[in-house]
């Protein structure tokens, strides 16, 4: 059971009143003079407040110096005594956790200024090569040079919208504009849009864009057909495509991204899947797939030098999917990995 600072300090106070109690009753029994009683319950009494006092003060002197250390940008140092079963204790581990929380945006804001570096050094660099050649006169401005070229400014595009809805997750919610529509033609438009993307960055010869696989089937499972949803089609939008984004990037050659949609438990609730034929997500890295930055530890399928990303089209999912008060997780599967998305629609109204 914890002991509050207030109960030692008050058993202190009761400590200090029996010293000097006994030591009153020794000097009656011994005829020893009051003053020499006084002194050395003075003495006693001083000791033991000593002894507590330090207890008290050298946790705080060390919350203080890892206090400073934290105001001049050194996370790593921690308040050791956070096992403790009192308020320096509390205070402690939430020092720690603090300390903790900031050594995680530290990393973060140094990852994210290294992985947009990264993304932006390639397009950059072979939009500055197309277009070197074009003035040059080494290459003609014909058509296919110029879709390398539009190519690589998509790409420019993608990355800032990326950093947009960064933003937006930062900043607070964004109101929702949900609406009724039809669930099979809305996929259906998202899916060829993701499979035409690819298609024209493979044409291209761009080794850019949300995915560059234009080898890898995407299908669409949606029961019943006239399935229809309420949703902001929207934010939905950026849920689908970037699982789609992420199942394709981890598919082995002519592989199969498979999205299924099915009718959920309240009116014009969805439940919607996507799987992939990949190696899967392991279990022990379910739980942090969907934060920032995290590119997992499995390596892709389809060589090591393919395209990451960013590490942030999940965490923008999971964002876009609790703005509709939905969840999304990763689900059991027998066959690469299956991410599973539950969208409220309409919830019964509570009396």
């Amino acid at each position: 059971m914890p002991i509050s600072i207030k109960t030692k300090l008050g058993s202190l106070v009761v400590v200090s009143v029996f010293i000097t109690t006994g030591l009153l009753l020794v000097a009656l029994r011994t005829e020893t003079e009051l003053r020499f009683i006084t002194v050395f319950s003075v003495i006693a009494t001083l000791l033991l407040t000593q002894f507590f006092a330090h207890g008290l003060t050298a946790p705080l002197d060390e919350m203080t110096t890892v206090a400073k250390g934290i105001s001049h940008g050194d996370y790593t140092r921690r308040v050791r005594g956070a096992d403790r079963r009192d308020e320096l204790g509390d205070l402690a581990s939430t020092i720690n956790r603090m300390a903790d929380d900031l050594e995680a945006v530290d990393r973060h804001r140094k990852e994210l200024v290294a992985n947009v570096s990264h993304e932006l050094r390639t397009p950059i660099a072979a939009l500055r090569a197309v277009l070197e050649n074009v003035v040059d006169g080494v290459s003609a401005a014909d058509p296919e040079t110029m879709r390398t070229a539009l190519a690589q400014t998509e790409r420019l595009g993608r990355l800032v919208e990326t950093l947009l809805d960064l933003s937006r997750l930062d900043n607070g919610v964004v109101p929702l504009r949900c609406r009724r529509f039809e669930v099979w033609p809305y996929l259906s438009g998202v899916l060829k849009e993701a499979g035409l993307a690819a298609s024209q960055r493979a044409v291209g010869g761009s080794a850019s864009g949300p995915h560059t696989r234009s080898d890898v089937h995407l299908h669409l499972d949606v029961s019943p057909p006239e399935l229809t949803a309420h949703a902001d089609m929207e934010r939905l939008h950026q849920v689908v495509a970037n699982l789609i984004d992420n199942a394709v990037k981890h598919s082995p050659p002519h592989g199969r991204v498979t999205v299924r949609a099915r009718r959920g438990p309240y009116p014009e609730s969805l439940d919607l899947e996507v799987q992939d034929e990949g190696p899967g997500i392991p279990e022990a890295e379910r739980h942090k797939v969907f934060e920032r930055f995290n590119r997992g530890s499995v390596p892709s399928p389809h060589g090591p030098g393919s395209d990451g990303g960013t590490g942030l089209g999940l965490a923008i999912a999971r964002w876009a999917v609790d703005l509709h008060g939905g969840r999304i997780g990763v689900a059991e599967s027998a066959r690469g990995c299956r991410i599973l998305v539950t969208l409220p629609g309409i919830p019964p109204q509570r009396d």
